[in-house]
């Protein structure tokens, strides 16, 4: 498969976050073109900060490969990853991260920095970004816009209550 292939899959994952009230994060881990791990965003549902696709793919990733390590894996992600995601996949050593939309507050890989390229890291990843940015952004933009919706509702009907 091509990474817009993968890229498809992780979208379509970050639809079931969605679905659940999460921001729209999905990831999959494919290695020798099989998927071995999948993930999206439940930090809410599993009141568990770390709980974002990125970690819930890497952690099913090591456990189908019986392995915590995932060398030659490769990373699809629908959003920039954090810091926290960025240092999982040096731990995990994934090969390669594909990402789709940048993340301008919290991206590391290239919007707050570019925690790859730390010399202090001791497992370099390598980075292809935007592949189906604009279909991972507008679902973003779409899933934002209708909690802002949704908030305003809720002011009204506070007012029409009083």
């Amino acid at each position: 498969m091509t990474d817009q292939e993968w890229m498809e899959r992780a979208i379509a994952l970050a639809d079931k976050a969605a679905s659940e009230s999460e921001i729209p994060v999905g990831a999959i881990v494919v290695l020798n073109n099989e998927m071995i791990g999948e993930g999206y965003n439940s930090p809410i549902s599993n009141c568990d900060p770390t709980a974002h696709a990125e970690i819930q793919a890497i952690r099913m990733a090591c456990k189908t490969m019986n392995n915590y390590r995932l060398p030659g894996a490769t990373l699809y992600v629908t959003l920039e990853p954090c810091s926290m995601c960025a240092g999982a996949m040096v731990h995990s050593r994934i090969d390669r991260v594909v990402y789709a939309a940048t993340e301008p507050k919290s991206g590391i890989i290239e919007s707050q920095g570019r925690f790859f390229d730390a010399p202090f890291l001791n497992h370099k990843v390598k980075v292809e970004s935007g592949v189906l940015a604009e279909k991972a952004s507008l679902q973003l933009t779409q899933f934002f816009q209708y909690r802002r919706e949704q908030k305003k509702r809720l002011k009204e009907q506070a007012k029409k209550a009083i």
